[in-house]
């Protein structure tokens, strides 16, 4: 084992702690007591008719107390959805510094070996990095890439015919251009615009008569990077995933850096110091994140925060264990947490113990930096249309979950009194439209803002 590597072990529990907060494994989220009973709010959901026909967990918490104050069917295991993205934020804030490892190197005679730590940012389309590429195009040594053994292409549970949509890009040690192509088309014209030019040659037009019953821009081929662009009479901007590989990665690390890049078994030596290039500010990721519910960042979060743990794999099977063990031991009930972004069906939690955890977030992260990461109604992101502001304040800031048939509201409210709640919403099972179920949600927590 390499020096690097008991180092990395030894130092484990220094990682862990950037919050400043030692006590962080012992801080006592005990399951809850019976909650005071709030009957008009339980009338309120007993008595709703868009509410009544699918499955609801609702859960209500002082923040500051960790009082349960209400509680609808909160020990009931429900499908979370991207609300699991608020564990992988959890993860990132135990386990990562102030800054993202952008990658690792080690310099010998005349060759400079580098591998990846799962940055996701790296000429990124919305939370772009050059840091690794100023570094590589700088650098006097050859240049040597190590694949690093790492997770497979999607999640366990993952819907394979979403391989086509923005939001499923496949994962990876050493993403570039977010793993995804972006396509600028302007009305009459026969061909996008493509980004990056790279993927241009393996653009063609639709058929004629091809079939578009899905109504896409664009549709790649399942298995390869062959991309169909359908004509369209408006201008439009969309971003297709495409397929990975090592060859792939070398060929456009090499378009990109100009220079060449070759491919080298990862194996340390010994002797060998491994370098940190340091990235972005963390939170220019969770708040992007978070706020937007970006699926790639949150699969990428779990994988540099497994870099943490071992320099020779990425694994977030083993990130999502260690949470387990280490910090999330006295949640109410264990979540089944499977990914990093909740894309997954496996994923299971209670009302419980996501408000538990939204406690837990508020006891160890200030709380206008912990705020300032969620959407904010009214504001940005996923609720931005909704939760207006009162009096220009925002008074609710939360992650929304959404699968077909599933949406989830979890996050923050302050109270008409100033009080800060935090609570979760959960509705699985909804036969057909959420937009109901999304204006029910809205007027039932407006009104535990007006009465608590």
């Amino acid at each position: 084992m390499s020096f690097f590597c008991l180092l990395q072990r030894a130092l484990l529990v220094l990682l862990c702690l950037p919050l400043g907060a030692a006590v962080a494994q012992t801080l006592p989220v005990a399951t809850p007591a019976p909650a005071p009973n709030l009957p008009w709010l339980e009338q309120q959901l007993r008595e709703s008719v868009v509410l009544r026909r699918h499955n609801v967990g609702v859960c209500l918490t002082d923040a500051a107390t960790g009082q349960q104050l209400f509680g609808q069917n909160e020990d009931r295991y429900f499908t979370p959805a991207s609300t699991m993205k608020l564990f992988s934020l959890y993860a990132g804030l135990r386990m990562l510094p102030d800054s993202l490892p952008a990658l690792r190197y080690v310099v010998r005679p005349d060759t400079l070996l580098f591998w990846g730590t799962g940055d996701p940012t790296l000429l990124h389309g919305d939370v772009p990095s050059r840091r690794a590429l100023a570094f590589l195009q700088n650098r006097p040594e050859k240049l040597f890439y190590a694949e690093v053994p790492t997770v497979t292409a999607f999640g366990p549970g993952w819907s394979w015919d979403d391989y086509n949509y923005y939001f499923q890009p496949e994962r990876g040690a050493f993403p570039v251009y977010g793993h995804t192509v972006r396509f600028y088309a302007k009305a009459g014209q026969p061909l996008p615009r493509v980004y990056p030019r790279f993927f241009k040659p393996l653009m063609e037009p639709a058929p004629a008569a091809a079939p578009n019953p899905t109504d896409d821009h664009v549709r790649r081929a399942p298995l390869e990077n062959r991309f169909t662009v359908f004509p369209s009479a408006k201008n439009w901007v969309d971003e297709t995933p495409f397929r990975t590989s090592p060859a792939l990665l070398l060929q456009l690390l090499q378009d990109t850096l100009r220079r060449p890049v070759m491919q080298i078994p990862f194996r340390l030596r010994p002797q060998d110091a491994v370098y940190t290039l340091r990235g972005l500010p963390v939170d220019s990721l969770y708040r992007r994140m978070i706020r937007v519910s970006d699926n790639f960042l949150a699969e990428q979060l779990l994988l540099l925060c497994a870099s943490t743990l071992s320099p020779d794999s990425l694994s977030s099977a083993r990130v999502i264990k260690a949470m387990q063990a280490n910090y999330l031991r006295s949640l109410p009930d264990r979540p089944i947490w499977v990914d990093g972004s909740g894309l997954s069906r496996l994923n299971l939690a209670t009302p419980r113990t996501l408000t538990a955890l939204l406690v837990r977030l508020h006891q160890e992260v200030e709380e206008p930096r912990l705020l300032s990461l969620l959407a904010a109604g009214g504001g940005q992101g996923t609720l931005r249309r909704r939760y207006r502001p009162v009096a220009g304040k925002p008074w609710l800031w939360g992650k929304t979950g959404t699968l077909t048939n599933n949406h989830n509201l979890v996050g923050y409210i302050r109270t008409k009194s100033g009080r800060l709640l935090a609570f979760s919403f959960l509705n699985n099972n909804i036969p057909g439209d959420d937009a109901p179920v999304r204006s029910e949600m809205e007027k039932i927590l407006t009104q535990v803002r007006e009465r608590l």
